[in-house]
């Protein structure tokens, strides 16, 4: 017997009727043949509302006591699928993360996955039950205290639990009907996808893409996990949604999958630091230690000794870094004359697998901004990656451009 993971996100099981949707889907599966292990998530607007009551109650919480809280919506929606499923005569029932067990580090409020056992749950599908209701985001710490995944864990909730039980296919279920060449409600002429290799979609999902959590899509190329990302609002079909799979099993890729953009971006720039080895680790040292997520970096050349040290980082963790900076410059680790940040910027990156085996993509992207008045502030690149950082305003303009020039909307 084949094993199917199949995941729900908020919007999907926003209400009852929302459920019982998402419940035909899983029947229809399960009349196919499939074992099913479903995941869902909290319902709609449940863990932002959660999450409200904790540090309403706590602003300086335990970690602890909000993984207890916050997992919680997870737990209600489990049950009601359980329940609408056995209404419909499908043996089903309700997972915990504890029941599994999922078994994670510490780490609370953004736990990692160490271990999923598959016995309890073979065992029960042994005995008869079809479909067995889990409740993504949480697990269990080895103190055993409940634990979550951070925001989006559900995503890789369901694609851990496909590698565990050697799923033939994780698929994901949210609010929109696959990935697309770049966001539509920007760009009229956004495509959909059949099928993205797993290295472009963590590209697009690490440079802003919301589809899918980044971590979800790391662990599905880790451990070769089929992906399908679909919407539960369509109509039910078997060729439905975008395929996220190996590089290999995409017959001719184009040059350029896709356009993302990341909206809240910041520029920092160190202006006039000693030129000398170890300036680097003694500037992100203390970011890092800050919890501050920094991404495009760019060193000027050295004049007299002294530089300019520029970096990107996410809008809400300007502060963070600016404490960071001046804490490390009254310690005496560092020295700059002064910090200027510039949080009116974002950042736009195309990507493509094919830009490995093609030159002049770079060329082809910056001409393209240059003829539309664009100018660009930072430029990052990797194999299958350029970014750049440009002024605000112009991040709708720049992504439809990009879009075009590269002719995305062509199969």
């Amino acid at each position: 017997m084949t094993t199917l993971v199949m995941k729900f996100g908020g919007t999907s099981v926003a209400n009852l009727d929302r459920i019982r949707r998402a419940a035909k889907r899983v029947g229809r599966e399960v009349a196919n043949g499939h074992n099913v292990i479903v995941i869902v998530s909290a319902m709609s607007g449940k863990t932002n509302e959660l999450v409200g009551w904790v540090n309403e109650t706590s602003p300086l919480y335990d970690a602890r006591e909000y993984d207890a809280v916050v997992s919680s919506g997870e737990n209600v929606t489990a049950g009601l699928m359980a329940l609408t499923l056995q209404e419909m005569d499908i043996p089903a029932r309700s997972w915990q993360g504890w029941q599994v067990p999922l078994k994670t580090n510490s780490a609370h409020a953004a736990a990692r996955i160490e271990e999923i056992p598959t016995g309890n749950i073979d065992a029960k599908f042994a005995e008869g039950m079809k479909v067995a209701v889990v409740a993504g985001f949480q697990g269990i710490s080895p103190e055993g205290r409940i634990t979550t995944l951070g925001r989006g864990g559900s995503d890789t909730t369901a694609v851990a639990f496909a590698a565990a039980f050697g799923a033939v296919r994780c698929d994901i279920y949210t609010d929109v009907d696959g990935v697309y060449t770049t966001d539509p409600r920007i760009c009229e002429k956004a495509r959909k996808l059949d099928k993205i290799a797993f290295e472009e979609m963590l590209e697009l999902a690490s440079l802003g893409a919301k589809v899918l959590q980044t971590r979800s899509v790391e662990l599905a190329m880790r451990f070769k996990v089929p992906l399908r990302v679909l919407s539960s609002f369509e109509e039910m079909s078997d060729t439905a949604g975008t395929i996220v799979c190996d590089e290999e099993e995409i017959m001719e890729s184009n040059v350029v999958s896709g356009v993302a953009y990341s909206r809240d971006e910041a520029k920092m720039t160190l202006i006039s630091v000693a030129d000398r080895p170890g300036i680097a680790a003694a500037i992100f040292g203390p970011l890092a230690e800050a919890g501050v997520n920094v991404d495009m970096i760019v060193q000027n050349i050295s004049e007299e000794g002294r530089t300019d040290m520029t970096f990107s980082c996410p809008t809400d963790q300007v502060a963070r870094a600016e404490k960071a900076m001046e804490d490390a410059k009254a310690a005496g680790d560092i020295n700059f004359r002064e910090l200027v940040s510039d949080t009116n910027v974002a950042k736009v990156s195309v990507v493509g697998i094919g830009m490995r085996s093609h030159a002049g993509v770079a060329a082809k992207m910056f001409k393209a901004l240059s003829d539309d008045g664009v100018n660009i502030k930072v430029i990052t690149t990797s194999e299958i990656k350029t970014s750049v950082l440009i002024d605000r305003k112009y991040m709708e303009l720049a992504v439809q451009a990009l879009h075009d020039v590269f002719e995305l909307e062509k199969s």
